[in-house]
């Protein structure tokens, strides 16, 4: 596959295409695309001479300041929907840029958010809807995920996927409800197909768009429409596998549709490291580096192919296999990689130069090709912002800050969050064990492991984006008597299942799996929401699965699963902070007998039988019933497997009501204790069993006090259901009312 002979790339330089037309291989027909692109490479060479050291034109970083008011954006203020661009010129697209960049940081002010990633796509967002209008077709927006963008066009009808879908927002219809982004009935911060008509399609998940995009254009073939489809994905999601099956998949097919490669230099999550942010990860980066760096032969085999178009026959035959061979000393093999996979590469592009951008577009689109097209795209995460230009690790995600010092509002609190208790304790385990290694996928700051990074530098591995080769990694440890801890959330433990059951658990091989944002996770919803986990793990024959409910129970179970050599173990740890109980001395956990839990507190008729934080609720609800003449036992499980047979038993024999309690879904924990109680014969008699679990749905994104309130796991539900079952219905309801 290639592109006409009059598809000259704007890296071409104009002496060249001189030299093409003195010679007579270029038409007099193709001139017109030749000057387009010879002056979009005038530009581009402008734009070189400001380029800094980084390779990424100058901003106003270089002044160190920005607004303190929110600047006018008179062109913003008259477009609400894509349709409004329809008669912009390409001056007023760039101006548009400028407003909407404005726009976005001081909503994200407001709000907090995803900040630099929105920031780097701006450009990108405002060309793909330009270009939906002028096709005169219907739109439906733009943009990614933790690196992963996806647009599927009818002439571009497009749907996008999550981190950088603020810009695609504002200009669909959404602009007035900005502030309230990831709040309680609020916009989502994320696309969500529920949201908006604009919103072709919903993820909050990395490297799934080639995959989505190759769907949508296969079920454009099937029936018979002519729409483009356009799948944008990040540098980042481009170190998951599914990225590449989708790629070989698509070049197998050869099925139309475009892949932009947004490529920011950020192949693994900017939430690096206490440092500042660390150079990506992988093989993958010096790659595109070096496709970055290869204009002079580029130009040559762009140019050589062009010239063999026009030649045609067996000419063009033979000069096609040396293309091929000219693509590999030339681009390197990130090029070949692309291209051995079916996909035809074109870049680097810059892209934030609105002019070029346009130009190659329109000339692959009107070139009549069959099959994928990759364009890389060079961005710059937190563009036209210098704070974040300065600093991508502190401004990927924010809370609310001041525009014009990039100071940001964070809440004081007298505890530190479960993910940085956890990084202490695995710290203090690693200090007495040199065997013991810290493994994750591009989220260092995340799960807290860039503090481990700062004390062991040979001992933690960021793998990228790669949660499936996380754990095979981990296992592959395991079998050399390493003793790997792989930190991943809940919710992305999800897309490593296969491996945690064939790779590790089926081999018994000790990988322990410290699983943090478990349950609802506020203002990121129902996509990074870790209902599943307990349910998923607790079911593997050979697994233990624990889950604390205090910061210090944190630090008895790392040690724990540090002691458990035989077999594979995990623990669960929500989003937030501790509750403020006194940490073991020097932050070294004591290991627990492994199945056994404890009762925290003697009562009598009803036992609430917790299961990792929801511990806490569980006591509250202790308290709110007591002034009724209720004393209830509180007991914590620590362990779904093994269960604690013995204080089960003791608990279902020594009261009237049973209620367990976890913010789990369906199939977890309490779904084991009831297995156990049914096979134990503890349901023939007069006992109640109730379990109370997150509700069969998925819960929007807002506050975790809302979230709860909608799960009805708070205290005042919690009691309010003993209540119930004891037949005492006013209580109840007076209970839930105060």
């Amino acid at each position: 596959m290639a592109l006409s002979a009059c598809s000259f790339p704007a890296h071409v330089d104009k002496a060249t295409i001189s030299d093409l037309q003195k010679y007579g291989y270029v038409p007099s027909r193709s001139l017109w695309r030749t000057d387009l692109l010879a002056q979009s490479l005038g530009r581009l060479n402008q734009a070189k001479s400001k380029k800094g050291p980084g390779g990424i034109c100058a901003s106003l970083s270089e002044r160190g300041e920005y607004h303190s008011q929110r600047p006018p954006t008179p062109l913003l203020d008259t477009t609400n929907y894509p349709i409004h661009m329809k008669n912009l010129s390409i001056k007023e697209l760039k101006q548009l840029a400028d407003e909407l960049r404005s726009d976005v940081i001081f909503n994200v002010s407001r709000t907090g958010g995803h900040l630099g990633s929105s920031l780097g796509v701006v450009e990108l967002t405002v060309l793909f809807t330009m270009f939906s209008v002028l096709l005169e077709t219907r739109y439906c927006g733009m943009l990614a995920i933790s690196h992963s963008t996806m647009i599927n066009c009818s002439e571009y009808e497009s749907s996008t996927t999550g981190l950088q879908s603020y810009p695609h927002k504002i200009l669909t219809g959404r602009r007035e409800k900005m502030y309230t982004i990831r709040q309680t009935n609020g916009l989502s911060g994320f696309t969500k197909r529920s949201e908006s008509e604009y919103d072709c399609f919903g993820t909050g998940h990395s490297s799934t768009t080639i995959s989505a995009g190759l769907g949508m254009a296969v079920g454009r073939d099937l029936k018979g429409k002519k729409n483009n489809v356009v799948a944008v994905i990040g540098d980042g999601a481009m170190t998951a596998g599914q990225a590449y099956e989708a790629m070989n998949n698509a070049g197998y097919l050869d099925s139309d549709m475009i892949v932009i490669l947004n490529d920011n230099k950020q192949v693994s999550l900017p939430t690096a490291t206490l440092d500042g942010p660390i150079p990506p990860v992988g093989a993958l980066s010096s790659a595109l580096s070096r496709l970055q760096s290869n204009r002079p032969l580029r130009e040559l085999r762009e140019v050589a192919k062009g010239v063999t178009k026009q030649i045609g026959g067996p000419m063009h035959e033979w000069a096609a296999k040396v293309d091929e061979y000219a693509r590999g000393m030339i681009s390197g093999s990130g090029s070949t990689l692309f291209e051995e996979l079916g996909l035809y590469y074109i870049g680097p592009v810059d892209g934030h130069n609105i002019d070029d951008l346009i130009a190659i577009l329109k000339e692959v689109k009107s070139t009549k090709t069959t099959g994928p097209v990759l364009i890389h795209v060079v961005t710059e995460k937190g563009r036209g912002y210098p704070y974040a230009e300065k600093a991508a690790d502190k401004y990927h995600g924010v809370t609310k800050f001041d525009p014009a010092t990039g100071k940001q509002f964070k809440a004081s609190a007298s505890t530190q969050s479960y993910t940085t208790y956890f990084a202490e304790a695995l710290i203090a385990e690693a200090e007495a064990d040199k065997d013991i290694v810290a493994i994750h996928a591009a989220m260092g700051g995340g799960t807290g492991l860039n503090h481990f990074l700062r004390h062991f530098p040979t001992r933690c591995f960021d793998v990228g984006i790669a949660e499936q080769h996380a754990v095979t990694f981990a296992a592959g440890l395991a079998c050399e008597g390493i003793k790997p801890f792989c930190a991943i959330y809940s919710s992305f433990m999800q897309r490593a299942y296969d491996q945690v059951v064939h790779d590790v658990d089926l081999q018994k091989l000790p990988v322990r799996f410290a699983m943090d944002r478990a349950g609802l996770v506020g203002a990121d919803g129902p996509t990074h929401c870790g209902a599943f986990d307990v349910t998923f793990m607790a079911c593997l024959p050979n697994m233990v699965v624990m889950a604390p409910s205090d910061e210090a129970e944190l630090f008895h179970m790392v040690a724990t699963a540090a002691v458990i050599d035989d077999r594979p173990s995990c623990f669960r740890y929500p989003r937030g902070n501790g509750v403020g109980v006194q940490l073991p001395p020097g932050n070294k956990g004591i290991p627990l007998e492994v199945g056994k839990g404890r009762i925290l507190i003697e009562g009598e008729r009803v036992a609430l039988l917790g299961y990792g934080t929801a511990v806490q609720r569980c006591l509250a609800a202790a308290s709110l019933v007591e002034p009724h003449g209720f004393r209830v036992t509180v007991a914590d499980a620590r362990f779904c497997k093994p269960l604690d047979h013995a204080l089960i038993r003791s608990l279902a024999k020594s009261h009237e009501v049973l209620i367990t309690v976890e913010e789990g879904s369906i199939g977890g924990f309490g779904s084991h204790v009831a297995h156990f109680l049914a096979l134990d014969g503890l349901l023939d008699g007069k006992l109640k069993w109730r379990p109370l679990v997150l509700p069969d749905r998925y819960i929007d994104h807002g506050s975790p006090a809302d979230q709860l309130v909608q799960a009805g796991l708070t205290p005042s539900h919690i009691a309010a259901a003993l209540f119930n079952i004891l037949g005492n219905k006013r209580e109840a309801l007076q209970i839930l009312s105060s």
